[in-house]
C-alpha cells in the first residue's frame, strides 16, 4: 500500500503530530508498506528511511502550493493520510480522486475562528454559531471531513462533533503510549537535566490553551522548580514571568528522558483533545498533576496515576499533596506506566493500518 502522509509540522518542530506523523510513517515501513510524507516546514526536514517532500511555511502561496503538491503525490498513493492541513489534504486528494483519512483532534474550524479572533464561544457553542465570519469555516470543514473515506479521533466527545460534521464512519483510535524497554535511572537523568531536589516537568507546545501561567505560579506557590521542554507563541511571554527554566525544542527521546528525571509532570490546560505528553509521562512511569479537561479524565485517574483538579487555582495545593502525603508519590509512580499499557504502539498503529487499508480499497 502506497501512503502520502500529511502533517502540518514535522521534527524539530514540536507537539503531537509532530511526534504521530513519523512514528506512522516509520511503522507502515517497517510493515511492508510505502510512506511518502509531506509536510510545512521552516527548512529542510532531516533525511528519512522513505521520501519526506515539504512546502515552506514562509511562502506566501504556500496553502495554494501545499493543495497543488498533495494532488500530484496523492496520485500516485493509494491513499491519503492527514494529521495536519486537513483541508489542503483534502483538497488535494480529492483533485486527485485519491481516498482520504483524517486525523481529527480537535475542532479545525474552531481552532482557527480562534487564531483569528472571529469567536468567544466554547467548542460546543460554535457549533451552532450563527456568526457571518465563522459559518464559511464550517462549511469548509463539513464538506472536507463529510467526503472522508474515514475520520480517525482520540476521544469519544470528537467522535460525535465530526459525525455531527457529516463523517461517514468515524473510529476512536487514542495516541499511542511510546514503546520504552530501558530507560536510565531517573537519579542519573535528573543530574543530566540539572535537577537538585523534588522537580516538576512540563512539555508540550508553548500555545494559549495550555495555560502554562497557571502552571508556572502553581510551582511557584508550591515552591518547587519547574522545567519546561517545548516551543511555540507563548514562549516569551512564559519566559518573562520567572521561576520556570525553559530547555527549548527536544528530541522526543530526551523529552521522553525528561518526564522520567521528574518527580510529577504538570498541565493546567484551560482545554484538551487527548494530551500526547501526558501518555508520554506515564509511559515513563511518572504521575501527572493536571486540570481535568477534555480527554484528560480519559488517562489520568484521579488518586491511581496522577492527581486531578477541576478548577486551576487548586493545582497548588495538589502539587503540595503530591510530597506531603505519606506514600502518595510512590503509589501513584508505581501504577503510571502500567496504567497506559492499553495504548501500546502496535496495538494503535496495526489498527490505523486496517483502516487505511479498507480506504484504500
Amino acid at each position: 500500500m502506497r501512503v502520502l502522509v500529511v502533517s502540518g509540522i514535522w521534527p524539530p518542530d514540536v507537539g503531537g503530530p509532530a511526534s504521530h506523523a513519523p512514528e506512522v510513517a516509520a511503522f507502515l515501513a517497517e510493515h511492508g508498506h510505502e510512506p511518502r510524507v509531506l509536510v510545512s516546514a521552516d527548512r529542510a526536514p532531516a533525511p528519512e528511511a522513505y521520501p519526506v517532500d515539504w512546502i515552506p511555511r514562509a511562502s506566501p502561496l504556500r496553502h495554494g502550493r501545499a493543495v497543488a503538491r498533495i494532488a500530484a503525490l496523492a496520485r500516485r498513493a493509494d491513499v491519503v493520510y492527514s494529521t495536519g492541513m486537513i483541508g489542503r489534504a483534502g483538497a488535494g486528494a480529492l483533485l486527485a480522486r485519491t481516498p482520504y483519512v483524517l486525523k481529527v483532534a480537535g475542532d479545525p474550524a474552531f481552532e482557527r475562528a480562534l487564531r483569528r479572533g472571529l469567536t468567544t464561544s466554547t467548542l460546543a457553542g460554535f457549533q451552532n454559531e450563527r456568526s457571518p465570519a465563522t459559518v464559511p469555516l464550517r462549511i469548509v470543514r463539513d464538506a472536507i471531513v463529510g467526503r472522508a473515506a474515514h475520520v480517525v479521533v482520540p476521544r469519544p466527545f470528537l467522535q460525535e462533533l465530526a459525525q455531527g460534521w457529516g463523517a461517514k464512519h468515524a473510529t476512536v483510535l487514542p495516541n499511542p503510549a511510546p514503546a520504552i524497554s530501558t530507560m536510565p535511572a531517573r537519579d542519573a537523568l535528573g543530574s543530566r537535566f540539572g535537577m537538585t531536589g523534588p522537580t516538576l516537568v512540563f512539555a508540550g507546545r508553548l500555545v494559549e490553551a495550555k495555560a502554562l501561567e497557571v502552571g508556572i505560579e502553581a510551582a511557584r506557590t508550591a515552591g518547587l522548580p519547574l522545567l519546561v521542554a517545548g516551543d511555540g507563541p507563548e514562549r516569551a511571554r512564559l519566559e518573562a514571568l520567572g521561576h520556570a527554566r525553559f530547555l527549548g525544542p527536544l528530541p522526543r527521546r530526551d523529552v521522553l528522558d525528561l518526564f522520567r528525571a521528574g518527580d510529577a509532570s504538570l498541565l493546567s490546560s484551560k482545554w484538551e483533545n487527548f494530551p500526547h505528553g501526558i501518555v508520554e509521562s506515564l509511559a515513563a512511569g511518572t504521575p501527572v498533576v493536571a486540570t481535568a479537561v477534555g480527554g484528560v479524565r480519559e488517562v489520568v485517574r484521579d488518586g491511581e496515576n496522577g492527581l486531578l483538579v477541576d478548577d486551576p487555582a487548586a493545582l497548588a495545593g495538589a502539587i503540595a499533596r503530591l510530597f506531603s502525603e505519606s506514600g502518595l508519590l510512590d503509589r501513584l509512580r508505581a501504577n503510571a506506566a502500567s496504567s497506559v499499557a492499553e495504548y501500546s504502539r502496535d496495538a494503535v498503529y496495526g489498527h490505523l493500518v486496517d483502516l487505511l487499508l479498507t480506504a484504500a480499497r
